[in-house]
C-alpha cells in the first residue's frame, strides 16, 4: 500500500510531466522557427541554382542545417545530465546517489541520439561539398571523406566520443566515472566547431581559440539549464535548492565564457562595424548578441531573486517560470547558430588574397630586430586566458590566506608571476610572431616554454596554495573543488605519471621524436597542432620539474641522489639534441618552413644551425637553477630531519641515555690508558 507521501506527490510528478512535454514542444518549435527564418534570411537556402553546375539539392540544403541542429542539441543535453549528476547533485563519498546515477543513464542515451545526429551530419556535409545528392555520397567517397578531409575527420571523433560516452554511461555508478564522462564529453563537443569558418578566418589564433572557448561556454550553459529545470518539473526538485546555487555559479562563468568567445569570433570574421549591419551574416551576430543580452538579465534575475528565494524554502514557482522563459531564448539561439554557421561571412574589403596571410594568420613581418619583437603583439586569446586565469586563481588564493591571517611565502608568489611573464614574453609579444617563421625563433620559444617556464611555476606551489585556501565541500561526504583536487594527487594516475621512468622520457623522448619525424612541420602547419605542441611542452616541463624541485604534495618522493642522476642525464640529452640539430644536414621542418620564403632570411640551414645553438646553449642555464635548487632542498630537508630525530630523542630520554653511555665509555678507556701507562 502506497504511503501518504508517495499518493501526494503523484499528482505533481504528471503535472511535472506535463510542463516538461509543453516546454519541450514549444522550445523545438522556436528552435526551428528560428532556424527557418535565420537560413532564409541569410541566403543559405535561396542560393539561386546555375545550371550546369552540380547542386546537392534541396534535401541536403535543408537537411544540413536541421541535422547540425540536432547534433548541437543532443551534444547539449548529453553534457547538462552528465553536469547535473557529477558535480551539480551532491555525492556521498564518491558514490552517486539515486537520482544521479539515473541521470547518467539518460546521458547513455541522450549520447546515442548525438551519434546519430553526427552520421546524418557527415553525410549531408559531404553532399553538400561535392554538390551530389545525400544518397549518391554513401560509400567509398563517405569512407574517404572521413578520414581525409578535417570536416569529416572532425564529425568522426563526435561520433566515436558520443559512442564511447553511450557504452560507458550504462555502466558507471561513481562521481568519478561521471566526471570523466564530463570532460569526454566536452572534449566531442568542439572538433565540428573547429573545422568550419574559423579555419578561413584571418586571424587564426583569435577565431580558434574564441569559437571553441564560445562553444563550450554555450553547451554548458544550455544543457545545464535545461536539465536544471527538467528536475525541477519532472523529477520532484530533490535538492533543488543546491542544484540551483551551483548551477548559478556556474552559469556565470558560461555567460562570461560565451561573450569572451562571441567577441573574439566575431572580431576574427568582420573587417569593419559596417559588417554588423550591411551583411547577413552581421545581422544574425546582431540579433544572437540580442538574446544573449536578455538571457543575461534572466540569469541576473535568478542569481538576485530566485536562488536566494530557493535557500530560504520557497520561490520554486518563480524559479520554474524563469527557467522555461529562459530555454525557450536558448531555443532560438541555437537555431540561430546553426543557421549562422551556414552563412558566409563578409569578404575582406579588398578582395586581394595573400597566401602567406592565410597561412600565418598575419602578414610577413619586416626583418627581425629589437623594435618589432617588442611591438608584434599577437592577441592569442588561449593564451591570454590562461594567463588571465593562473594569475587571477593564484591572487584569489592568496588574498584569502592573508585575509583570514595565513602567511603565504613571496618568493613562491613571485617565481609563480614570473612564470606568467614567461608565457606573455614567449606567446603573446613579437617572440610569437617570429617564432612561426623563424626556426631559431621558434627554438627559443621552445626552450623557454619547456625549462624555464615550468621550473618557476612549479615553483609557485599552486597545488599546495589550492589546497590551503579551497574550503571543505559544505555537505559531509560531499565532494567540492578541494576534495577533487586531493583525489587527483592521490590517484593511480598521478602515482603513475610522475614516476620517473615515464615523466623523463616523455620530457626527453618527446622532443627527438617532435624535431626528427615529419611531425613537427604537421603540426607548425595547423593553429590547433601548435597549440598542441607548446602546450605539451609546458605540461611535459611542468611534470618533470614537478618530480625534480616540487614542494606541492606529490604521490611518491624521490631520493635527491636520484633526482641529481635524472638531472644530470637529462642535462646531457639536451646538450646532445642541440649539437644534432646543428649537424642536421636535411633541412627540419619544410612541410611547414617551405610553404613561403622570407626575403630578408639568410637561409634555412643557418636559421636551423642557430636554432640548435640556442637548444644547446639557452637549456643549460635552467638546468644550473634546477641544480642549485636541489641543492638547496636537499639540505633543507637534512635539517628538518635532525630536528625531527633531536625532537624525538628528547621526548623518549634517549638522548642524555646515549650521551651518559658514551660518557662512561670515554671514562673506561682513560682508566685503562692510566693503568698500562
Amino acid at each position: 500500500m502506497a504511503s501518504p507521501v508517495t499518493r501526494e506527490s503523484e499528482p505533481r510528478r504528471h503535472e511535472g510531466t506535463g510542463a516538461v512535454v509543453q516546454t519541450a514542444v514549444v522550445s523545438v518549435a522556436v528552435c526551428l522557427i528560428a532556424l527557418i527564418i535565420a537560413l532564409v534570411a541569410g541566403g543559405a537556402v535561396t542560393a539561386q541554382v546555375i545550371p550546369g553546375l552540380p547542386d546537392a539539392g534541396m534535401l541536403t540544403r535543408w537537411g544540413l542545417p536541421v541535422t547540425k541542429t540536432a547534433l548541437d542539441v543532443f551534444a547539449t543535453l548529453t553534457l547538462g545530465a552528465l553536469l547535473l549528476s557529477a558535480v551539480l547533485l551532491p555525492s556521498d563519498r564518491g558514490r552517486l546517489g539515486g537520482q544521479a546515477e539515473r541521470y547518467v543513464r539518460a546521458a547513455s542515451w541522450l549520447a546515442l541520439g548525438w551519434a546519430a545526429a553526427a552520421g546524418a551530419t557527415l553525410v549531408f556535409q559531404l553532399s553538400d561539398l561535392l554538390g551530389l545528392p545525400a544518397g549518391e555520397v554513401i560509400g567509398d567517397q563517405l569512407t574517404s571523406f572521413a578520414g581525409s578531409v578535417p570536416q569529416g575527420i572532425g564529425l568522426m571523433l563526435v561520433i566515436l566520443v558520443s559512442t564511447a560516452v553511450a557504452l560507458l554511461g550504462r555502466t558507471v555508478a561513481s562521481a568519478a566515472g561521471a566526471l570523466g564522462l564530463l570532460g569526454l564529453t566536452l572534449v566531442g563537443i568542439v572538433p565540428p566547431a573547429l573545422t568550419g569558418h574559423s579555419s578561413s578566418a584571418p586571424n587564426h589564433d583569435l577565431a580558434t581559440t574564441g569559437l571553441a572557448l564560445h562553444v563550450l561556454a554555450v553547451s554548458v550553459w544550455v544543457g545545464g539549464l535545461a536539465l536544471v529545470a527538467y528536475h525541477a518539473l519532472r523529477a520532484g526538485g530533490e535538492q533543488l535548492p543546491v542544484v540551483a546555487d551551483r548551477f548559478s555559479r556556474i552559469a556565470l562563468w558560461a555567460y562570461i565564457g560565451v561573450a569572451i568567445g562571441g567577441v573574439a569570433s566575431a572580431a576574427s570574421r568582420l573587417y569593419s562595424v559596417s559588417d554588423l549591419y550591411t551583411t547577413s551574416y552581421g545581422v544574425l551576430m546582431m540579433v544572437k548578441a540580442a538574446l544573449f543580452l536578455a538571457l543575461g538579465y534572466v540569469g541576473w534575475l535568478h542569481r538576485r531573486r530566485t536562488v536566494p528565494a530557493l535557500t530560504d524554502g520557497g520561490g520554486r514557482g518563480l524559479f520554474v517560470r524563469l527557467v522555461v522563459v529562459e530555454i525557450v531564448v536558448m531555443s532560438a539561439v541555437m537555431g540561430l547558430a546553426a543557421a549562422l554557421s551556414r552563412t558566409a561571412p563578409p569578404p575582406p574589403l579588398d578582395g586581394t588574397f595573400d597566401p602567406v596571410r592565410e597561412l600565418l594568420g598575419f602578414p610577413l613581418p619586416p626583418p627581425i630586430s629589437a623594435g618589432p619583437l617588442l611591438t608584434l603583439w599577437r592577441p592569442d586569446l588561449f593564451y591570454i586566458l590562461l594567463v588571465v586565469v593562473l594569475g587571477g586563481l593564484y591572487t584569489a588564493g592568496v588574498v584569502r590566506l592573508l585575509r583570514r591571517g595565513d602567511r603565504w611565502p613571496w618568493g613562491r608568489a613571485v617565481a609563480w608571476y614570473a612564470g606568467l611573464l614567461t608565457i606573455v614574453a614567449t606567446k603573446l609579444s613579437g617572440v610569437a610572431t617570429y617564432a612561426m617563421v623563424l626556426f631559431s625563433t621558434h627554438m627559443v620559444q621552445h626552450m623557454v616554454l619547456s625549462m624555464l617556464t615550468p621550473i618557476l611555476l612549479v615553483l609557485g606551489a599552486p597545488a599546495t596554495l589550492a589546497l590551503r585556501a579551497l574550503r571543505p565541500a559544505a555537505r559531509r561526504g560531499d565532494r567540492g573543488p578541494r576534495e577533487w583536487l586531493t583525489l587527483f594527487l592521490n590517484s593511480r594516475f598521478s602515482h603513475f605519471v610522475t614516476h620517473p621512468g615515464f615523466a623523463t622520457p616523455v620530457f626527453v623522448v618527446s622532443t627527438y621524436a617532435l624535431y626528427f619525424t615529419p611531425l613537427f612541420g604537421t603540426l607548425m602547419s595547423s593553429h590547433l597542432g601548435h597549440l598542441a605542441m607548446s602546450v605539451h611542452f609546458l605540461l611535459a616541463g611542468f611534470l618533470f620539474y614537478w618530480i625534480m624541485i616540487g614542494v606541492d604534495p606529490a604521490p611518491r618522493k624521490i631520493p635527491y641522489l636520484l633526482r641529481i642522476v635524472l638531472l644530470l642525464l637529462v642535462m646531457g640529452l639536451h646538450a646532445f639534441f642541440g649539437i644534432a640539430i646543428m649537424m642536421q644536414s636535411a633541412p627540419i621542418g619544410m612541410e611547414y618552413y617551405g610553404q613561403f620564403d622570407v626575403p630578408w632570411r639568410s637561409s634555412i640551414a643557418e636559421d636551423q644551425y642557430a636554432g640548435g645553438g640556442v637548444a644547446w646553449a639557452v637549456g643549460e642555464l635552467p638546468t644550473l637553477l634546477v641544480l642549485i635548487t636541489l641543492v638547496v632542498q636537499w639540505s633543507r630537508d637534512e635539517e628538518r630531519a635532525e630536528r625531527r630525530r633531536e625532537r624525538h630523542s628528547r621526548r623518549d630520554g634517549s638522548d642524555d641515555a646515549d650521551m651518559d653511555a658514551y660518557n662512561a665509555y670515554l671514562q673506561r678507556l682513560d682508566d685503562h690508558a692510566r693503568k698500562n701507562g
